[in-house]
């Protein structure tokens, strides 16, 4: 996967990870791809749902070592 910028939301409680998701896509361009690493358990279902809400699409998430990661593509 070709991941155009990584964000490191690890240690943020919600909903601060969904804001700096959103952020970081805003200086992004159309069919770019964010990596999110987080450890709030909310911001699984968070991010599942802004990517939807938002049109953007949730490529994969994973969890490795208490870190959620997830790749959105920008709409």
């Amino acid at each position: 996967m070709n991941v155009t910028k990584v964000l490191d939301a690890k240690g943020l409680a919600c909903p601060m990870p969904i804001i700096r998701t959103k952020k970081a896509m805003a200086d992004l361009q159309s069919g770019d791809i964010l990596e999110i690493h987080a450890t709030d358990k909310g911001a699984k279902s968070d991010l599942v749902a802004w990517s939807a809400s938002g049109g953007h699409e949730l490529l994969d998430s994973a969890e490795e070592n208490d870190v959620f990661k997830f790749w959105i593509k920008k709409a």
